[in-house]
């Protein structure tokens, strides 16, 4: 590989930072985009990013079309997870045409079904949709690109109050969770900050000819939530996420739809890609602790 220049964007998400971390220590040269507009805990990432060898940081506005064209020039890689900055499918698809006229050879897209396009009377999620919108743009315009379909982030979950992955500290010392899923269907997991990384870098490695047009779930273990304890909590629900919760609960708690539709399945590809993953219960006996205190929370001690 001649060309190591790696392209990231939205690199103080949690998928994002994984992928650097994991190339800046290979030899990637790591072109990384971040906000202009950080949170306390995306600059704490960004931060740590600027310590790392091999690693420019790009800041600035995704809806500057000149900034995205600059992203991508001499890159011959890219991992792209957009989140809702903006128009996200306007932004995707200014992206994947930028990345198209650099000539990119190999993009990796983090993509999410559209559960409507599969005719059983399955809703869409919004903050899923999108993706998929922009994931069917990408194959239409003939980016060489793979897609990775991430399953729910171990690292969701919080006592803070905060939607969906809220966990209630019971006087036992134990937590107890409840979310708009079906008790006994399993889900699949993901430890986002673990291994997004060392999967991403493998697809990488192999290389467009094996993984060209391929959708990967992307988890490595499925547990029902019942496995995880129930209890319901009510939480206060930020400004357009409401029917995002509505939508889930709907599509996986009433209907039991798969999570990334029926023709993906995990950790099939997952595995074959990446063996050392962390699993629930490793990453809440010594992860979870250090994340929670990192957020100010005081029950571990």
């Amino acid at each position: 590989m001649t060309n190591r220049t790696l392209v990231i964007v939205n690199t103080t998400g949690r998928q994002g930072a994984s992928v650097a971390r994991v190339a800046s220590a290979v030899g990637y040269n790591v072109r990384a985009h971040i906000t202009n507009k950080l949170s306390e805990k995306d600059g704490m990432v960004a931060k740590e990013l600027r310590g790392l060898e091999n690693i420019e940081l790009v800041e600035g506005s995704l809806e500057d079309n000149k900034l995205i064209a600059r992203l991508f020039v001499g890159a011959q890689r890219a991992f792209i997870n957009t989140i809702s900055w903006g128009d996200e499918v306007v932004i995707g698809k200014a992206l994947a045409d930028a990345a198209k006229r650099a000539g990119v050879q190999h993009y990796v897209y983090s993509s999410m079904p559209d559960h409507a396009v599969f005719g059983h009377g399955w809703p869409s999620l919004p903050l899923w949709s999108c993706k998929f919108t922009v994931e069917n743009y990408i194959r239409q315009i003939g980016l060489p690109a793979t897609f990775v379909y991430t399953g729910i982030y171990n690292n969701n979950f919080t006592s803070l109050p905060y939607p969906l992955f809220y966990m209630e500290l019971r006087p036992n010392g134990s937590f107890e969770w409840t979310a708009p899923f079906h008790p006994d269907k399993p889900l699949p997991w993901l430890d986002a900050e673990h291994d997004v990384g060392p999967a991403v870098l493998q697809i990488l490695k192999d290389g467009i000819r094996e993984w060209s047009g391929h959708r990967i779930g992307l988890a490595y273990q499925l547990l029902t939530p019942r496995q995880r304890g129930s209890i319901k909590v009510e939480v206060p629900i930020p400004s357009g996420y409401r029917s995002q919760l509505e939508g889930i609960e709907i599509l996986f708690g009433k209907l039991e739809a798969p999570y990334f539709g029926p023709d993906i399945e995990a950790p099939g590809d997952a595995l074959e890609l990446w063996e050392g993953f962390r699993g629930m219960e490793e990453y809440a006996r010594e992860v979870f602790p250090l994340e929670e205190a990192a957020n100010g929370l005081t029950w571990m001690h």
